[in-house]
């Protein structure tokens, strides 16, 4: 009896202990867990930028201060450009040094270095472009200012390197990618440079989708979808064959959209008797932001605006004189050429009736947890062939692109020029050397002036029409005609009806005696800026705001009552009835809490994608502009009724009754059968995704750090707000909305969404996310920053 109490004592006490080391370990484990999370806590803080207190720079010539205002906008004050600029680079690098190491790689070709195979193809593509390459060859036609003001850029953002990594302060994406940052140097900050060229493209996917379309289809057919601009709409001034099927699949294609809202209103339209200035660029949004917003200042300048992290100077923007900003001109600044390769010399091609021995260039890429690839590059006379990529590239003919980017250029120049620009006589001269990317340019002053031209090397074509196709590369015939003289370019200045806007779409009316571009955006966005400026004689900074954040949809106007007319008398469904009737009531206006963008914007994806059904995916990437080829298609249907296109699809009342059957059915089953409870906010919607989000779901738990939020607007109204049609998410738009009144040019009104900081754990990182929704703009005042200085520090001994 004792001994089984004895036994049960010693059970009872071994529990008691178990479950006291239980208690023990669990304590220990939640310690640990507390301490790990206070490390994390203090090691994601780190990398945050400094903003104040005293930091040395050894090779600064004099004391710099940096004063940071409450939206994490930098005003840098130095006595010098060297030290100016070696600032800028330091600050940049505090606020964004991972995103500028992944643009220089992704410009340069080198992702694969710290990605692995997954960016090989992307790699071999930029590496054929020779992006850097051509970066490389603009800096020797640098002038000597403009290098030394490189380098210091450079020196700056290598002192911050070597700092953060002597200090453990490098941006936590460094440490899960597994690398750290290199040198930095002059042409790292050029080839960036050269890659919002690239971003803002060209065309050549257009020559190459046109080819394919004269190869598969009869002529009249394949010639419905070749590009034209439709005549009633505004303007900003009043073939040998080879397959490409398949041919271009691994291409980086940028995006379609890329483009911007400009526009300038003369004193004689303003309600302070001072011009208005408007711009904001569309470009990718996601975090952080592509623009990094700051404020330069030495004796000789004062300016403030935004520019591309890892380049210096300030792109666009004001001093306390001018302002400016741009869109893209979307000229045809990019030619496909079919190459004759030689069958028993392969880096030979024909030009003249004589075989030239093409540039073979060696470009190995270096691969994470992989072998080297030994890689090489063929460029031409005309550039590099890029259907190196072809399955059948093998064949004796091949496509080489020429392109204005990869010529040796000045951009920088031209930027530390405008930047001191105090008219548009100085401004203007400094544009002679910005030459690529062509982009509309307008401008006003504190003197009254109002100004627009459309500037950078543009192709001079014998024909126009010669640019919609590939052309022979053996025809001394076909090649340009040089470019048009700077003086030849659109240009406005000061016009009598007061207002100069731009929206991407057509610059010139057909007399203009230059060849501009086949590829224009959708008139949209320009109709609707240009009705608002028109009603309006006594114009404000907030009109200006609302302008920008304006969702009426043009393009809604134009075709929802042609499209119910066409539809009359027709065999509908209750449901297509009631959307019908809905669409009937709308306004026109993209808004979040309504029904009708949900239904218009799909009805109009799947209308194009049963009218497209049969082009191969493989070819729909190179059909860039579709909108506006799809309505001239329904334009002429409607009017017609002669589209091959539409016609092979049953008629136009088939196609529109078929997609809209189709779209609401879609919309159902996410949405419910009640479309009066639709809304285009629960699929319209912005998050700002950054760039690791996607690997795992604990990175998008920390770095979006924000839910998706309902938004306006869409790719056709002023308020650009182009999505993913899978998802809904908006990824394009306006990537910084500037306005400012020139009876105040010390200030401006600003939106860097969704932040200035790249450093999740900053209050800067997305703190502008809802202001990008809403349409709440922030002030910058050149003279006047409120916030304690950091100090950049020469060596005691300098």
């Amino acid at each position: 009896m004792e001994e089984r109490v004895l036994d049960k004592q010693t059970e009872t006490g071994k529990k008691r202990v178990k479950r006291k080391w239980i208690i023990i370990t669990s304590g220990i484990l939640a310690v640990l867990l507390f301490l790990l999370a206070l490390y994390g806590n203090e090691y994601t803080k780190r990398p945050v930028e400094q903003i104040e207190g005293t930091i040395e720079l050894p090779m600064l010539k004099k004391k710099v201060e940096i004063i940071t205002d409450e939206h994490g906008v930098p005003q840098i004050n130095a006595k010098n450009n060297y030290d100016l600029y070696m600032a800028q680079g330091y600050v940049q690098a505090q606020y964004r040094l991972f995103q500028m190491e992944m643009s220089r790689r992704q410009a340069s070709g080198t992702l694969s270095e710290v990605v692995g195979e997954a960016a090989v193809d992307q790699d071999k593509y930029f590496r054929t472009l020779g992006l850097r390459r051509a970066a490389a060859q603009s800096y020797d036609v640098y002038s000597e200012e403009a290098k030394e003001i490189l380098h210091a850029f450079a020196e700056g953002i290598n002192v911050y390197i070597n700092q953060a990594k002597e200090n453990s302060r490098l941006p936590i994406e460094f440490t899960i990618m597994g690398f750290e940052p290199k040198e930095w140097t002059a042409v790292d900050s050029l080839t960036i440079g050269k890659y919002m060229a690239f971003d803002l493209g060209g065309h050549w996917e257009r020559q190459a989708f046109n080819y394919f379309l004269l190869q598969n289809y009869n002529e009249k057919k394949a010639y419905e979808l070749f590009p034209s601009y439709p005549s009633h709409k505004p303007v900003i001034m009043e073939e040998e064959l080879v397959s490409v099927h398949d041919r271009l699949k691994k291409a980086i294609v940028p995006h379609e959209l890329n483009g911007s809202n400009n526009w300038v209103v003369s004193g004689d339209k303003t309600e302070s008797g001072l011009p208005l200035l408007a711009d904001d660029p569309h470009l990718g949004l996601a975090t952080p932001s592509i623009w990094i917003q700051m404020k330069l200042t030495t004796n000789e300048q004062q300016v403030s605006g935004v520019i591309f992290a890892g380049v210096p100077g300030i792109i666009l923007g004001h001093n306390e004189k001018i302002a400016w900003g741009v869109t893209n001109t979307g000229p045809d600044v990019q030619q496909l050429y079919l190459e004759k390769r030689n069958p028993d010399q392969p880096t030979e091609y024909l030009y003249e009736e004589e075989w030239e021995q093409a540039k073979v260039i060696e470009e190995p890429i270096a691969v994470k947890d992989g072998k080297t690839i030994d890689y090489q590059v063929v460029e031409t006379r005309h550039g590099p062939v890029i259907s190196e990529f072809a399955e059948d590239s093998g064949k004796d003919n091949v496509l080489s692109l020429r392109w204005t980017a990869l010529e040796p250029t000045t951009e920088l120049e031209a930027i530390l020029q405008i930047n001191k620009a105090e008219n548009w006589e100085e401004f203007e001269k400094g544009l002679e050397k910005f030459l690529v990317p062509a982009q509309n340019f307008v401008f006003v002053s504190i003197d009254g002036t109002i100004a627009y031209k459309a500037n950078g090397n543009i192709p001079i074509y014998k024909d126009g029409k010669e640019a919609l196709l590939p052309l022979p590369g053996w025809d001394k015939n076909f090649e340009w005609k040089g470019y048009i003289p700077f003086d030849k370019l659109p240009t406005i200045v000061n016009p009598e009806k007061d207002y100069i806007a731009t929206a991407n779409n057509k610059v010139t009316t057909d007399d203009y005696p230059y060849h501009i571009s086949n590829v224009w955006a959708q008139p949209y966005r320009y109709e609707r800026i240009v009705e608002v400026l028109e009603a309006n004689d006594r114009l404000t900074i907030q009109d200006m705001k609302k302008l920008q954040m304006d969702n009426f949809n043009m393009q809604a106007k134009e075709f929802v009552p042609l499209f119910i007319t066409e539809l009359e008398g027709t065999d509908l469904s209750g449901q297509a009835k009631q959307a019908i009737e809905l669409l009937r009531k709308w306004d026109y206006k993209d808004q979040s809490t309504a029904a009708q963008p949900l239904i218009f914007h799909h009805w109009y994806e799947t209308l194009e994608n049963i009218i497209y059904q049969d082009i191969p995916d493989s070819m729909m990437n190179l059909f860039t502009s579709k909108g506006q080829t799809t309505d001239e298609l329904l334009r002429t249907a409607i009017k017609e009724g002669t589209s091959q296109w539409i016609n092979a699809q049953g008629g136009l009342q088939n196609v529109l009754s078929e997609s809209l059957n189709q779209a609401l059915s879609n919309l159902e089953k996410e949405y419910g059968k009640n479309l009066e409870k639709w809304k285009w906010g629960d699929y319209h919607q912005v998050e700002f995704k950054h760039p690791l989000s996607s690997v795992h779901p604990v990175l998008a738990f920390f770095f979006n750090r924000k839910d998706p939020i309902s938004s306006d607007g869409s790719s056709v109204t002023p308020m650009a707000a182009g999505y993913d049609s899978e998802t809904g998410i908006i990824d394009h738009g306006a990537s910084w909305r500037f306005v400012i009144d020139m009876s105040q040019a010390d200030q401006g009104y600003h939106l860097v969404a969704p932040g200035q900081s790249g450093h999740f754990r900053s209050k800067w990182y997305d703190d502008q996310s809802e202001d990008w929704v809403t349409g709440n703009y922030h002030i910058t005042k050149l003279n006047e920053t409120v916030g304690k200085p950091l100090i950049l520090q020469p060596k005691k001994d300098n």
